[in-house]
C-alpha cells in the first residue's frame, strides 16, 4: 500500500493536567524534551520517516505555543500538495461544541477524510516517546485484512494494571479491551506479558467512517474506551505487536521497543534520564531515524569552565564555573560561576544566577533565578513556594518573557 493513500490524524489537544505546571501555558505536546525538542516531535518524525506525509495535527487546549513550534519547526514542501502538516483546531461543524474525545475530533474533521479519500486513516497520539516504522504497521494491516489496527506493547503483568490492556487470539485478533483490569490476559504464548494499547491506530477508511456515525449523538466520544470495544464484535480487529518493528541505526545498549508515555512529571522525568549516558535507553542520535525539529540558528554552547559530567547542554547556553550533574540543559541558559545544578532539566532562555544551587528541579522558559537560591534541598520551604511533585521534583511554571538577548 502506497503511503500517498495513508492521511494521518494525530491527536495534539492533550491538556496534560498531570504534567502541571510544565502545562500551565501550552499543552502536553509541546512540552519541551531533551536539549532541543518539543514532545510532538517524535510523532511526526516517526510519520515523515515513515514516508508518510500527509498529517494532520488536531488541537484543542493552549494550543498557541504548539502552533507557533510547527510553523517553525514542520514546513514541508509546497511544490507537492500531497506533502503538508496542517493544524486543524475544533471546527464545531456539527454543533457549538470542543472536541468531546479522540472520536469526536475525528468525527468532526470527516470532512478532511472525504477531501483526500484514502485507503487507510492512521489516528495516533502526539505525546509519546518513542521510534516506529509505521509502515510495517501498515504492512501487518493489509496482511491481516484488518478494519482496524490498534498498537500493542508488550509489558510485565505486574504493570498491566495501569493500562487498558488487549486480549488477543494466536494471529493478533482482537477478543477483548479491558481497562486496567486487576487479572489480565497474558499475550498468547507468554505468559509474563501482556499487551498494552499504545494509543494509535490504523484504520480501513469506510470501517472508521461507519463506526463514527454510528456514534454520532451518543455520549461515546473515546476510540479506546468506546468505538474499538464497539468495532471488535462486528470488524475484523487486530493487534500489532510493537516489540516486533524493527527501526534502523537503533544500537545493541538500547532498550527493544522503547516507548514512554510522559504523562506525570516522574515519567518526564524518567524519560529525560533514559536519554542521557554513554549507552542510554533511547539514544537521541541516530542519523537512519533522525528525530527533527526546528533548524536552531543560534550559536554553539559555550562553556568558560565547570565540572560538568553526563549532561546534555543546549545550543546558545554559556556556563561560567559551574558544577552540572546528570542534568538536561536547553538552550540559550546563561550560568554563572558557583552554581552547582544535579539532576535538573532547565529549560531555554533561563539565566542562573551566581551560588544558586539545584537538585531535582524543572525549570521552565524564561526564569530568572536569583543569586543564592536553593532549590531542592527543603521539602518543606520548597512546598511552601513550588509546586513540588508527588516524588519530591520540585517544578517552577514558565516565567514572564523578555525581549532582549541575556549577552
Amino acid at each position: 500500500m502506497g503511503s500517498s493513500r495513508i492521511l494521518a490524524m494525530i491527536m495534539a489537544g492533550g491538556e496534560g493536567r498531570r504534567l502541571y505546571p510544565l502545562t500551565t501555558e501550552r499543552s502536553k505536546p509541546a512540552v519541551p524534551f531533551g536539549g532541543r525538542y518539543r514532545v510532538v516531535d517524535f510523532v511526526l518524525s516517526n510519520f515523515i520517516n515513515s514516508e508518510i506525509h500527509a498529517i494532520y495535527l488536531l488541537v484543542q487546549y493552549k494550543s498557541q505555543s504548539l502552533i507557533e513550534h510547527v510553523r517553525k519547526s514542520w514546513v514541508l514542501s509546497p511544490i507537492t500538495p500531497a506533502h503538508f502538516i496542517t493544524i486543524v483546531p475544533p471546527q464545531m461543524r456539527g454543533g457549538n461544541e470542543w472536541f468531546q474525545g479522540t472520536a469526536d475530533a475525528v468525527y468532526q474533521n470527516l470532512n478532511l477524510i472525504y477531501r483526500h479519500q484514502p485507503a487507510v486513516v492512521a489516528v495516533f497520539g502526539a505525546d509519546h516517546i518513542y521510534r516506529m516504522d509505521i509502515r510495517q504497521m501498515v504492512d501487518f494491516h493489509r496482511e491481516s485484512d484488518a478494519d482496524v489496527t490498534v498498537a500493542a506493547l508488550p509489558i510485565p503483568l505486574t504493570q498491566c494494571t495501569n493500562f487498558g490492556v488487549i486480549t488477543t487470539d494466536a494471529d493478533g485478533r482482537v477478543r477483548e479491551f479491558q481497562e486496567k483490569p486487576t487479572n489480565p490476559a497474558c499475550i498468547p504464548g507468554d505468559p509474563t506479558r501482556c499487551f498494552a494499547s499504545m494509543g494509535n491506530y490504523l484504520f480501513r477508511t469506510e470501517a472508521l467512517i461507519d463506526a463514527l456515525e454510528s456514534c454520532h449523538g451518543k455520549s461515546e466520544h473515546d476510540f479506546g474506551h468506546n468505538v474499538l470495544p464497539m468495532l471488535k464484535s462486528t470488524h475484523r480487529v487486530y493487534a500489532y505487536n510493537f516489540a516486533t518493528n524493527k527501526v534502523p541505526g537503533v544500537k545493541p545498549y538500547e532498550e527493544p521497543a522503547y516507548w514512554r508515555d510522559v504523562g506525570t512529571i516522574e515519567a518526564y522525568v524518567d524519560a529525560h534520564r533514559d536519554v542521557l549516558g554513554l549507552e542510554p535507553r533511547f539514544d537521541i542520535f541516530n542519523t537512519q531515524w533522525p528525530i527533527l525539529s526546528g533548524n536552531y540558528l543560534g550559536p554553539v554552547a559555550k562553556i568558560m569552565s565547570g565540572d560538568i559530567k553526563n549532561s546534555i547542554i543546549g545550543g546558545g547556553t554559556l556556563i561560567n564555573g559551574a558544577r552540572i550533574h546528570n542534568s538536561v540543559i536547553r538552550r540559550e541558559v546563561k550560568i554563572e560561576e558557583d552554581v552547582e545544578i544535579e539532576d535538573s532539566i532547565i529549560m531555554d532562555y533561563t539565566m542562573i544566577r551566581k551560588g544558586v544551587k539545584l537538585k531535582r528541579v524543572i525549570i521552565d522558559r524564561h526564569n530568572i533565578i536569583a543569586p543564592g537560591t536553593r532549590i531542592g534541598y527543603n521539602h518543606e520551604e520548597d512546598a511552601a513556594r513550588y509546586h513540588v511533585s508527588p516524588s519530591g521534583f520540585v517544578v517552577l511554571p514558565h516565567g514572564r518573557r523578555r525581549f532582549a538577548p541575556f549577552y
